[in-house]
């Protein structure tokens, strides 16, 4: 005897890894933009050097493990991972610098612990940390923004892709002349020696809340993170935590002492904190789960932030913060697991 059998009915999903990754990526259209305007085409030959590495470690891991190439490089992930790679670099990085963070981050921090869905840190955050550590001079310099009223020489295409090719510049001119201290790194520096915000902020370099440049790149960033918002690809707990975790401290330690500590302002459009709000903290795989452990997760991220550039050795703290809260995500991911629906809490029955 045979019984009739009615399967449910398969409706493909809307959104896969690949469609996610490109709505990532033309968020990021704006701010690049804003970013080759203000700081040169250093940002676009990293981007160049960082996908030929990421792609390039894809594909050598995926053949390595017998896996299909097509599949891995058609999902824009590495992609998605080298672009942050280079905004988290200074427009004047050397290419090997480059590959080393983009190499570090897909071979070692993605696919030695099992590929796109099992690494435990965000990979473009551990190649940024290991370059950070290895090559801490490369990473110093910053050019200043092309702003008409600021007397500095302007690099040109050519004098930037010197620079990243060969590590060095035409003999006409010095690595001093063009590079300068990041907003981040003045501050830090001033506040040691003594210099109250107010002083510090009266420098031309410094715009209406971070540095001139600056500002204008964490607000396009931020529209891009709007829009992630918007489309659903990520959800507000963990930008809005992260926000939390550094505007609090910040603010309250400005409010007891606004000379000796930088404004809320000046820390919320500074350095890569919009960029890990929205891009980086939202990592779907590195990031905690549960509705209340990304809300945890992105506060611990943000008061690290904080804690890592008022008193820590690095201006900025992104990239640690990151990596340090990844390592937490299976406590709080326990922690914070929500109720199952008709189990009984505590061995209670209802109306016990």
């Amino acid at each position: 005897m045979e019984f009739a059998r009615r399967d449910a009915p398969f409706i493909a999903p809307k959104a896969n890894v690949a469609s996610i990754m490109r709505q990532v990526l033309y968020a990021l259209m704006p701010a690049t933009i804003v970013y080759v305007w203000f700081f040169g085409a250093g940002l676009v030959f990293n981007m160049l050097i960082a996908i030929m590495f990421c792609i390039g470690g894809e594909a050598g891991m995926m053949l390595a493990r017998g896996k299909s190439i097509r599949v891995a490089l058609g999902d824009f992930s590495a992609i998605v991972t080298a672009i942050i790679i280079a905004f988290a670099l200074p427009p004047l990085t050397p290419w090997w610098v480059t590959a080393t963070a983009a190499l570090f981050g897909i071979v070692v921090a993605k696919h030695l612990y099992g590929g796109l869905g099992f690494n435990i840190f965000n990979p473009a955050m551990a190649g940024y940390v290991v370059v950070l550590v290895a090559f801490p001079v490369h990473l110093n310099f910053w050019v200043a923004p092309r702003i008409g009223d600021l007397d500095y020489h302007y690099v040109t295409i050519f004098e930037t892709l010197s620079y990243t090719l060969t590590g060095t510049l035409p003999d006409y001119l010095t690595i001093d002349a063009i590079s300068r201290a990041s907003p981040l790194d003045a501050v830090k520096s001033a506040l040691s020696t003594m210099h109250t915000f107010a002083e510090i902020h009266a420098n031309p370099m410094m715009g209406d809340f971070g540095g001139r440049g600056w500002e204008w790149i964490s607000n396009y960033i931020a529209m891009g993170g709007v829009w992630l918002l918007l489309k659903r690809i990520i959800r507000w707990h963990i930008p809005l935590g992260v926000f939390a975790g550094l505007l609090v401290p910040s603010g309250l330690m400005y409010l007891i002492e606004a000379g000796n500590h930088a404004s809320p302002g000046f820390y919320l459009f500074s350095g890569g904190t919009m960029l890990c709000a929205f891009f980086v903290a939202t990592d779907p795989v590195s990031a905690a789960t549960s509705p209340r452990g990304r809300f945890v997760y992105g506060v611990g991220i943000g008061f690290l932030i904080y804690a890592i550039r008022r008193w820590g050795s690095y201006a900025d703290g992104v990239a640690f913060a990151v990596i340090l809260m990844n390592m937490a995500v299976p406590a709080i991911d326990y922690l914070t697991r929500p109720r199952i629906v008709g189990h009984i809490k505590h061995g209670k029955a209802p109306g016990a």
